[in-house]
């Protein structure tokens, strides 16, 4: 047994010296991709121009939009860019935040690694971390009513103030304020549904001044009446009937063939045609509708018909547009011109009016009593201005969603931050046993925000960074931080930067299980083929193990 030993010994501190290594490329790798937001952070941060495949270009300081163009090998870049798409699908906001924090969780884990500090441990030190930082944020968080729009305002202002169109003043917070209430809907018990991504539709018209955007008291679409010529193009007060079905005749779902014998038998398979489409028309007509739009097609002849009646219609429109028309003007979509009710006509929009942007017809159903649904119009300069605006609007509306579910408040400008940091360093002395040093480590790694935020304002690091520990280190001060515009230490309430809580949670969360995830992967196993040399057959190929020397190589990639 004893001439065993040695080689065993040897056998194992190789393996831990493999997984030192994968960590410290697992590292590396989410702290490169950090790096490459970290200057987007902040009101006074850097902009990125991006080129895509297509040859065209992307200016943003959105970190999602920014990830989401890269395209990297190694896996564990692969993961942190995921962390940025949970948060804005979760949250939309507080994408940059998210990777610059996970990033700085595993650059201060390194020592640890070196070390020979098992990860599970580490883990344990940081998901301990977490609860009492969710426990912090707790205490410090104020309510608000969400009535108030003057504070509604500051609110969406203060969040949106690190996006580009913070130049423009209150416009965009105004839109998504005006935009998300609209379509707020109380569910009882205190809970309110406000879904973004369903009933606001963002119409980009290239042309005209930002100022001149608005949000509709109803719905735009991208569409024009069938007939131009003879039906209205502005109705006050209209009935309008959606449909799902087409107002023609039903072609044959396989081959049909008719024997015709005599030469009226053709004709009387026209009028058949016609009956049927004039039967359907009929059944619509009788409800006196001004406005018909269907998601399918329309014939000429059905045309005819409503056009004669003094009824205009729209024909092709897309399914969500049409959810959207019906929950803004209260009509039903039904799919059966029999089935058709009075209850099912729409008679809440107060206006139908199309009108030309350009070379295009933009028909609007507005002026709606109570719309639930609405249509926010940007105007502006060029498309890449418009796409910037409507990345902002996003973030904006995603903020004001998140504070009419959730009331609750914190402190902006790396406030927050520090006075989590402060309290786990205080919390750390408690703590017994090999976990209490990760632990320390987790609380001086949140002090990442503030410290990128006093970077991309042009500060002295290091001076700001002392001024703002003393500030918070008995813990009193917990809404001092830092001003992102001017640089200045600063009272959060009096300057009213804040930040959204489920944000600030959900980054917490979403930073700290990444890293615990990423540190407790201890080998990366590639699963794709190297390419063979020419001349070498599968007979002369033996089998090959990556090991994690090769996994962060070029090769990877199947070309």
């Amino acid at each position: 047994m004893a001439l065993h030993a040695p080689v065993l010994v040897l056998k194992d501190s190789l393996k831990r010296e493999s997984g030192a290594r994968v960590h410290h490329a697992n590292i590396q790798a989410a702290k490169a991709v950090a790096d490459i937001i970290r200057t987007t952070l902040g009101p006074r941060s850097m902009l990125k121009m991006l080129l895509d495949a297509g040859g065209g270009i992307v200016v943003t300081n959105d970190g999602n939009a920014i990830l989401r163009e890269l395209d990297l090998a190694h896996p564990a870049a692969k993961s942190m860019i995921e962390l940025s798409r949970t948060q804005d699908e979760e949250v939309g906001d507080g994408t940059t935040s998210v990777i610059v924090l996970a990033g700085e969780m595993l650059h201060v884990a390194q020592a640890f690694i070196d070390k020979n500090y098992h990860p599970t441990v580490i883990c344990r030190a940081y998901t301990k971390a977490l609860e009492d930082a969710v426990a912090v944020l707790d205490k410090i968080a104020m309510s608000v009513d969400v009535n108030d729009r003057g504070t509604m305002l500051g609110l969406v202002k203060s969040c949106i103030s690190t996006k580009f169109t913070s130049q423009f003043g209150d416009l965009i917070a105004d839109l998504a304020i005006d935009a998300t209430t609209t379509v707020g809907v109380d569910l009882g018990q205190g809970i309110r549904e406000v879904d973004i991504k369903k009933y606001i539709k963002v119409e980009k018209v290239p042309g005209g001044q930002l100022e001149d955007s608005n949000v509709l008291k109803g719905v735009m679409i991208n569409k024009d009446v069938v007939a131009p010529g003879k039906m209205r193009r502005k109705i006050v007060n209209p009935r309008i009937i959606l449909l799902d079905c087409p107002l023609e005749y039903k072609k044959g779902e396989n081959q049909t063939n008719a024997e015709l014998m005599k030469e009226e038998d053709w004709e009387v398979l026209l009028k058949m045609e016609e009956e049927y489409i004039e039967n359907i028309c009929a059944q619509v007509l009788k409800f006196k509708p001004d406005l018909v739009i269907t998601e399918k097609g329309l014939s000429d002849l059905a045309c005819h018909f409503l056009s004669k009646a003094g009824v205009s219609a729209i024909r092709r429109l897309r399914k969500t547009d049409n959810n959207r028309i019906a929950k803004a003007c209260g009509a039903t979509i039904v799919n059966r011109p029999e089935e058709l009710q009075e209850s099912d006509v729409g008679t809440r929009a107060g206006l139908f009016e199309v009108k030309k942007f350009g070379d295009e017809f933009f028909s609007f159903i507005v002026d709606c009593k109570e719309p639930k649904a609405c249509t926010v119009l940007l105007r502006g300069a060029s498309k890449d201005l418009l796409n910037e605006v409507e990345r902002n609007l996003q973030d904006a509306m995603s903020v004001a969603r998140n504070i009419l579910k959730n009331p609750k408040l914190l402190p902006g400008g790396g406030a927050t931050e520090l006075t989590v940091s402060a309290s786990l360093k205080q919390k750390s002395s408690s703590i017994e046993g090999i976990e209490k040093w990760p632990y320390e480590a987790a609380a001086l790694a949140f002090e990442a925000i503030p410290r990128t935020l006093a970077q991309n304002c042009g500060l002295n690091v290091i001076r700001t960074m002392t001024q703002l520990q003393g500030k918070h280190a008995n813990a009193e001060n917990a809404w001092v931080g830092i001003d992102g515009s001017t640089g200045e230490i600063v009272d959060m309430k009096d300057r009213k930067i804040w930040d959204s809580y489920n944000v600030k949670a959900q980054t917490f969360k979403t930073a700290i299980e990444a890293a615990c995830m990423l540190l407790r992967i201890d080998d990366i196993v590639s699963g794709i083929k190297k390419k063979q040399p020419p001349g070498s057959g599968p007979s002369q190929q033996k089998p090959t193990i990556e090991t994690e020397g090769d996994a962060d190589n070029e090769q990877m990639i199947p070309e």
